[in-house]
């Protein structure tokens, strides 16, 4: 399983928001680019990268995105308002190794059967869903489908991966769980990346045990220090035992 390092960005800053609130960001002190620099040189084998500010049409990064491709020393994940192909071949061009459809994917699911022809195994498809049905638009407008109903829109399309955010779990919920995660990892053949749900070690853990999860996002625990990336990457390489058979 691979641990994907995110970096979110707003106003050139990492941050994270909580419930989706970009009014009110948690800052964290650290350049962008040093912090790409450093996860790679801890073992990352890809980064996530996220323009809030392109999601919130409030400006872009997309010059310290850029300066991050160049300079991170590992492949770099975009995502952010990527809603047309010329968006596409723009950062395939600036050297992204992939690129994440969110709410387009939902809006125009054309454009992921378009991009993934284009660029086979270079394009992500994000879901993020709260209460049992997708949302789009930075999480603040919800959709009538289910995730893993929208997952398998796309069940013939060359895609890289599915991230899945349980935006339930993400918030702490308290009936929250990892059993939708389970539920679509299960249901699609693409590999599954899991978003919101690493709080802790024990969670990678979890994961680890589950059915078609190829990674794991993190960005709250491992900029707040609950564990290092290097103790996250170790415990994902981790061999897993095969289920005892039946007798």
């Amino acid at each position: 399983m691979i641990i994907y390092p995110d970096i979110e960005l707003q106003k050139g800053h990492c941050v994270n928001l909580r419930r989706g609130r970009a009014d009110a960001p948690v800052v964290y002190d650290v350049d962008p680019v040093k912090a790409a620099r450093d996860f790679a040189k801890q073992g990352a084998e890809w980064l996530h990268v996220v323009d809030l500010d392109a999601v919130f049409n409030d400006g872009d990064n997309a010059a310290v995105i850029e300066e991050i491709i160049r300079k991170a020393g590992c492949p770099v994940q975009v995502g952010g308002a990527i809603r047309s192909m010329e968006r596409v071949h723009q950062w395939i061009e600036a050297g992204a190794g992939r690129v994440v459809i969110a709410t387009a994917a939902v809006k125009y699911p054309h454009l992921v059967r378009e991009a993934a022809t284009a660029y086979p195994g270079q394009v992500v498809v994000s879901i993020d869903a709260r209460g049992g049905k997708v949302v789009v638009e930075g999480w603040r407008e919800a959709t009538i489908f289910t995730p893993v109903d929208f997952a398998r829109e796309f069940e013939d399309v060359p895609l890289a991966a599915i991230i899945y955010t349980d935006i339930d779990r993400d918030d702490d919920e308290p009936e929250s769980s990892l059993s939708h995660t389970t539920e679509l990892a299960a249901a699609v053949k693409t590999p599954v990346i899991a978003s919101g749900v690493v709080k802790s070690l024990q969670d990678i853990s979890v994961l680890l045990l589950l059915q078609n999860i190829s990674g794991a996002i993190t960005s709250r625990a491992l900029f707040g220090g609950a564990f290092t990336l290097a103790e996250a990457i170790a415990l994902a390489r981790e061999p897993v035992p095969e289920p005892a058979p039946f007798l």
